[in-house]
């Protein structure tokens, strides 16, 4: 009996040269059933090629987008490098304020209008919180890149419990009340921001953006009987926000604007 290699140089026409090469690294590398791994292998390329060629595209517009917002950050190395060498902190603080703009800007195309109008000393500033108010992350970090000030901002009691959380609010600076400890802020010359409708707003807004406050207490109500604080962020809703809302529509604006712009 011939053994493999034999069979392979003897020039037999009935053994196939790939099942001939199959049994040849089958004794090269040590390994029995070769040809059932290379099947396998070949059965999971064609499951996963369609999934492949679907994500492939949508990381690499994520890279981009990641390469987009580096060189955001880089652009301001100078900064940053000033901020670490005063605060360890504060140099936290600005990196993490320049990654989100530069994810505001390349993703919503965000702008901040009056920042000049925001005092020196302290200041009330109401928004509204919507399912996740990623737009005011936007704006602490406007606020702290442009003013170098940290704005205070209350938050509701479960976020503090929220596992990992407690570095990152503390780095900047929530608080989750009481009255006096905001009045206090606020005497002592800080930025203080507020969402009348929390959590109540969190989960029962929709894409009509409709202002939900309730009956807050605390000192939600110092903004709630200030109606004209209420009227002019229904007044900033109207005028800038398409109803209803969704993503895709809010991206065709932007590009169509820019066209306009250009």
């Amino acid at each position: 009996m011939i053994d493999t290699n034999q069979t392979c140089t003897a020039g037999q026409d009935s053994v196939p040269y790939l099942t001939c090469m199959i049994h040849v690294l089958e004794e090269w590398l040590g390994v029995e059933q070769l040809e059932d791994y290379l099947n396998f292998a070949n059965h999971l390329l064609w499951v996963f090629t369609p999934l492949i060629l679907l994500i492939l595209p949508y990381f690499t517009i994520f890279l981009l987008y990641l390469t987009i917002i580096f060189l955001h950050i880089y652009k301001r190395k100078n900064v940053l490098k000033e901020a670490y060498s005063h605060n360890l902190w504060d140099g936290a603080r600005k990196t993490v304020a320049t990654l989100w703009d530069g994810h505001a800007a390349v993703w919503h195309g965000y702008e901040v209008h009056g920042m000049e109008k925001i005092p020196e000393g302290p200041a009330l500033i109401i928004f509204y919180h919507g399912a996740i108010p990623i737009d005011f992350y936007y704006f602490m970090a406007k606020i702290f890149i442009h003013k170098g000030r940290t704005c205070r901002v209350v938050a509701d009691h479960f976020v503090f419990k929220i596992p990992g959380f407690s570095l990152l609010l503390d780095v900047f600076c929530a608080l989750h009340g009481p009255r006096e400890k905001c009045v206090e802020i606020l005497r002592s010359g800080h930025l203080l921001a507020i969402s009348p409708g929390g959590v109540r707003e969190a989960l029962l807004s929709d894409e009509t953006y409709n202002i939900i406050w309730g009956n807050r207490k605390g000192f939600a109500q110092v903004a709630i009987d200030a109606k004209v604080t209420k009227n002019a962020v229904q007044a900033l809703i109207d005028k800038h926000q398409r109803i209803p809302g969704n993503i895709r529509s809010a991206l065709l604006e932007r590009f169509h604007r820019e066209q306009k712009t250009n």
